[in-house]
């Protein structure tokens, strides 16, 4: 059975994300989960720190967690650190460039590796810029508006760090920027999206707004997000 994604709204790692982390864990069936930490979108700034402090954060937890440090395009079609990922129960990308992280994860034997994972029941999760490559389109101003994603979440994408947004200002501006197929979830930090498409449900401190059509609503922690999405 398919293992479940998070798509998670920034701010991973820190005070305020146990609860949600814990259930990020439990989704993975196992009692002491394989964690894969991955710094990749913090390559340009400090991947190192990042690492360490998933790998402490969840062994905190009561995971097993060790870092992968993919930090380039080459690293990413090497064998060897796609292989890394053939035990792991989850896998987590840390926040930062979302640009770099798409660079390097688009076409790689690290994706595929990744992919497999989550078919053989791997969680995949990925916070802020991790979560916004997961998704079918990014929104990228300085690259002329949407830019293409990974499509591993189909018909989905991901606005993190949304706690300070009007929900009604987004709606008006996706409505004329969006195609209507496209999903967009505003997530805030520290919260996230757990589950899978049509079955996702909301963890965390924040809430999720969801925008379709020129329409939104919001969803706090325990609820489900609407059908469809």
């Amino acid at each position: 059975m398919p293992g479940e994604i998070a798509l998670v709204g920034g701010n991973e790692f820190r005070a305020g994300t146990t609860r949600m982390d814990r259930a990020i864990l439990a989704a993975s069936g196992q009692d002491s989960a394989r964690v894969v930490v991955l710094p990749t979108a913090a390559a340009w700034y400090t991947p190192e720190h990042s690492a360490a402090h998933g790998v402490g954060h969840f062994n905190s937890l009561g995971g097993d967690a060790r870092p992968l440090m993919v930090l380039e395009r080459s690293h990413a079609n090497d064998p060897g650190f796609a292989q890394a990922l053939g035990d792991a129960h989850v896998i987590y990308f840390a926040g930062g460039s979302p640009d770099h992280l798409l660079e390097v994860l688009q076409d790689s034997l690290l994706l595929q590796a990744m992919l497999q994972a989550v078919e053989r029941g791997a969680v995949l999760a990925g916070s802020s810029a991790g979560a916004m490559v997961l998704g079918a389109m990014m929104r990228r101003p300085e690259r002329g508006g949407w830019v293409k994603a990974l499509g591993v979440v189909p018909q989905v994408a991901v606005l993190p760090h949304h706690e300070d947004k009007d929900p009604a200002e987004i709606a008006q501006q996706l409505e004329s920027q969006v195609p209507a197929s496209l999903t967009v979830l505003g997530i805030d930090a520290r919260t996230a999206c757990l589950g899978s498409p049509g079955r996702w449900r909301v963890l965390g401190v924040g809430r999720v707004v969801v925008y379709r059509n020129g329409q939104w609503t919001s969803h706090k922690a325990g609820e489900q997000l609407p059908a469809g999405v």
